[in-house]
């Protein structure tokens, strides 16, 4: 889902392949490592065999300032394996301008809660830190923008961490795609009161919606409600599929009912039914839909259960095979039980499992049961 934008290494720290000589005019490319780099990357005691194989160009740029970007997270409060480890899968860092660094240090700090955090954050997205110092006014304009929604911090700060792009570009660009955003909250009949909790929790939980077209989620929207959804049902859909409504387009929404119809022999009532409780059919291609369908009825789970948790179907085959190994082995029979069970991440199939596991070692005290006591 990630989409990483190239340009100009010249200005810019981004985790993109080297680009040709003339087209980094504010570096100089040698055939030589340049040995300055080399040995403060190892004073910093950094992978350089790692740094050599994923990103050697890098070692081959001059000017570069290793020890004043160590200096920087130092003083943020990095410890020395930490900036060792951003490093090594982010060489690129060393080539950024120290004032360029500083100006994007204080633009973070504006929206993140402490220096802990964020240094947790370059930790993780260095790319996002590490960017084009030509993107500044646009970072700066974004979170302004984003401010006057009055959006939690923190949300702000994993947007430009998970989504960099969002804030790289032309702040009109979102205020479009929010404007779109809330107008369609409103017009589903959602509360005034609660729009910004509903739009904080979209945003976090897909920061890429806001990359997509707004009429992306208008013709989506208008397909969704021919199909018969009332706005109740459309606004409850699109807040389960959490931002993600952006990434379907009609015509793979209707070949995927299409196929969900015919295979489950529903009404079209009773789909969207379906669809409200497991919204995620509406995304899956055919293909995977066929064989997570033929995977659970080869299991002997009937038609009939599946129509009544649909969410089984979010799970792949492997992991109801295993799943269904692991009931058996206790003598949990799917067939003539609950598919719920089944469902859930990995954690809550452990404590599902763990509970029938436990009602069976330990079956539950019957009060009124006779006691058996020895003459």
């Amino acid at each position: 889902m990630l989409r990483l934008i190239a340009t100009s290494l010249c200005l810019r720290c981004q985790r993109v392949p080297a680009l040709p000589l003339h087209r980094r005019p504010c570096v100089t490319l040698s055939s030589a490592e340049n040995q300055q780099t080399v040995d403060a990357l190892y004073e910093l005691s950094v992978d350089i065999q790692k740094v050599r194989k994923l990103k050697g160009w890098v070692l081959h740029q001059s000017p570069a300032y290793t020890k004043e970007v160590a200096g920087l997270l130092k003083e943020m409060g990095a410890s020395g394996s930490i900036i060792a480890r951003i490093l090594a899968v982010h060489p690129e860092a060393v080539l950024c301008n120290p004032d360029q660094m500083q100006a994007q240090r204080e633009l973070w700090i504006s929206v993140c809660p402490n220096l802990k955090e964020l240094v947790g954050i370059i930790e993780k997205f260095p790319a996002s830190f590490f960017t084009s110092s030509s993107h500044h006014d646009n970072q700066r304009d974004n979170i302004a923008f984003f401010q006057s929604l009055n959006l939690n911090k923190r949300i702000i700060t994993k947007l430009m961490a998970s989504a960099p792009q969002s804030f790289s570009r032309p702040v009109e660009q979102n205020e479009a795609m929010v404007h779109t955003l809330q107008q369609a909250y409103r017009e589903l009949g959602g509360e005034e009161a609660n729009m910004k909790i509903w739009l904080q929790k979209l945003l976090s939980q897909n920061p890429f919606v806001l990359l997509k077209p707004p009429e992306v989620l208008r013709q989506n929207l208008l397909f969704l409600k021919d199909k018969g959804f009332s706005t109740a049902e459309l606004l409850r859909l699109l807040s389960k599929l959490r931002g993600f409504v952006t990434e379907l387009n009609p015509d793979s929404m209707r070949r995927t009912l299409a196929y969900s119809h015919n295979t489950m022999g529903c009404s079209e009532a009773e789909l969207r039914d379906i669809i409200l409780n497991c919204p995620a059919l509406l995304y899956y291609h055919e293909a995977i839909l066929d064989e997570r369908f033929q995977g659970l009825l080869s299991a002997g789970i009937s038609m009939s259960q599946i129509i009544e948790t649909p969410t089984v179907l979010e799970l792949t085959t492997q992991i109801v095979n295993y799943r269904l190994q692991r009931l058996s082995s206790h003598g949990y029979d799917v067939r003539t039980g609950s598919l719920e069970v089944l469902n859930g991440t990995k954690k809550d199939f452990e404590m599902s499992y763990g509970k029938l596991q436990l009602r069976r070692e330990r079956p539950l005290f019957n009060p009124v049961a006779p006691l058996k006591v020895d003459d």
